[in-house]
């Protein structure tokens, strides 16, 4: 496969930032997968962001709203998958900060009842041992699971 020159490289990589929101991470990693120099690289990522197809921090907010919304994740899990981009603490604040309150008190209550719904089996302590750590997978803090957790008698 003959390697893409520097413009063919920016050209592609604008287009796949047009698609989809996409952080500098991603876009290093594919211009690497398509035998971009680490040089040319860095100048078709400069580019992307003074032409604004590369913003963290908007990528970040995106990030936890669409993770929150589809995939019932907590703040800690997103926190941790943003760590893992590559993500400056203070985009991953931003991106944290934007998430609304209410939605996601309203999704983890999803989680907790969704959960406690589908257990019939075992007693009492053993559904709410599922069920908190059923929440604590989803990256839901401890305190917020137990203030949410409804009280069960067997």
């Amino acid at each position: 496969m003959k390697p893409l020159t520097e413009e063919q490289a920016l050209s592609r990589a604008a287009a796949l930032c047009s698609g989809a929101e996409k952080c500098e991470k991603q876009i290093r990693d594919k211009l690497s997968s398509w035998g971009v120099s680490p040089a040319e690289a860095d100048r078709i990522v400069c580019r992307l962001k003074e032409e604004k197809f590369i913003d963290n921090a908007r990528y970040s907010r995106a990030f936890c709203n669409d993770r929150l919304r589809y995939n019932h994740w907590g703040r800690i899990k997103l926190r941790q998958a943003l760590r893992m981009q590559g993500l400056s603490e203070e985009d991953i604040e931003e991106g944290i900060g934007s998430i609304d309150e209410k939605e996601y008190l309203s999704v983890l209550n999803d989680v907790i009842n969704g959960k406690v719904r589908s257990l019939r089996q075992g007693t009492a302590y053993e559904r709410r041992a599922k069920v908190l750590r059923n929440a604590y997978a989803h990256g839901f803090e401890p305190s917020l699971i137990m203030e949410l957790l409804p009280e069960e008698d067997d």
